[in-house]
């Protein structure tokens, strides 16, 4: 089958052909038929092959890809609970089970926690055997293409969990990708009076408009000082960074009103230099968000199944897996928000949502 693999410790992917499993790899496996894929930051930082993702450089080639939804083909002797012909998601983030972090019930603490599609062979391909204990099975009605956007999505509910977004709040999201325009629409969804802001940014934030997002600014027009004056008169109560970029946090943290929450759950290549006295005399909190909860993910089915007209319009461009090399160039530009790879449509299906590029 085609698969789109990293292969070398430098920039780029590569398309190969590599062997059809024709069972799961393990008692506990389920073999899942991939209808839809979706390109992820992560993906994009595997494939610029930036600092932080040199810890895959012992474990090439392999086949990236995480964000997913497909149909169960095989399940291994072991499974029970999930069936062929299923229709499911992946939660891809595998745990041990045994650690103190999981013993406790915290699996994102695993000592031992890998990731399908950056630690093992993913979802870029025909077909992946995981752990059945992490597939979700799928709403009814819900459609593969808008399903594969359950994991951006969940990560996004993380985020605003972690910043503790109440009705009211002024919330301030940094970085309209994916993860960024997700939390921001789920803030919105819960309540919160939302500002979501980018650099150079007309495509997306357009696409954000789209989705019911009205407070937008671009960086390039206007400080974030003044687009938070503008839209909230006052400091906000929270914010989320989803850019990647520090800068990000030395202008949002100082403009956080005093006990504010800030979350940052971008992936950076630099340091960040904080104040530390101020930080203390205005007791801001500062937290990490990372990954996804399965909360979360079965949240994020909830709302896409309840939402899927306005969800689905993160999507931007599909690609047949063939062109997933190109696929990987676009998503690394500005002109794209979701790219989806269709590993068995075999023609090209880009911008069938009429996107703005």
């Amino acid at each position: 089958m085609l698969a789109l693999r990293k292969t070398r410790a430098a920039f780029g992917v590569e398309l190969a052909d590599v062997p059809t499993p024709a069972a799961p790899a393990h008692d506990g496996d389920a073999l899942i038929e991939i209808a839809a894929a979706g390109i992820c930051g992560s993906d994009l930082h595997a494939y610029a092959w930036t600092d932080s993702y040199a810890f895959m450089a012992d474990l090439l080639p392999v086949t990236i890809g995480h964000e997913f939804a497909g149909t169960v083909r095989a399940v291994g002797p072991s499974v029970t609970g999930l069936a062929v012909g299923d229709r499911v998601v992946c939660m891809p983030t595998i745990t041990c089970g045994t650690c103190a972090g999981c013993r406790a019930g915290r699996p994102l603490e695993c000592d031992a926690r890998s990731i399908v599609g950056l630690h093992r062979d993913g979802a870029f391909a025909g077909s992946v055997s995981l752990p059945a204990a992490n597939c979700l099975r799928l709403p009814d009605g819900l459609p593969f293409e808008a399903a594969a956007l359950a994991e951006p999505l969940a990560v996004g509910i993380n985020a605003v969990n972690l910043a503790e977004v109440e009705p009211g709040d002024a919330v301030v999201v940094m970085g309209p990708g994916p993860i960024g325009m997700g939390a921001a629409w789920v803030a919105h969804h819960r309540g919160a009076r939302v500002l979501l802001v980018g650099l150079n940014d007309p495509v997306r934030l357009t696409r954000a408009r789209d989705m019911g997002l009205t407070n937008l600014a671009d960086l390039a027009n206007e400080t974030l000082e003044a687009a938070i004056g503008r839209v909230f008169g006052r400091r906000p109560d929270r914010m989320i960074e989803a850019s990647g970029a520090a800068a990000s946090l030395d202008q949002g943290v100082p403009l956080l009103r005093p006990g504010g929450l800030f979350v940052v759950s971008g992936i950076h290549k630099g340091s960040y230099n904080l104040d530390l006295t101020r930080f203390v005399r205005e007791k801001k909190q500062l937290r990490a968000a990372h990954d996804s909860t399965p909360d979360g993910f079965a949240e994020a089915l909830r709302l896409l199944q309840a939402n899927t007209e306005v969800l689905s319009r993160l999507i931007t461009h599909r690609e047949p897996l063939a062109r997933g090399v190109d696929a990987m160039a676009c998503a690394s530009g500005g002109q794209a928000v979701k790219v989806l790879l269709l590993p068995h449509d075999e023609t090209q299906q880009d911008e069938t949502q009429g996107a703005d590029v």
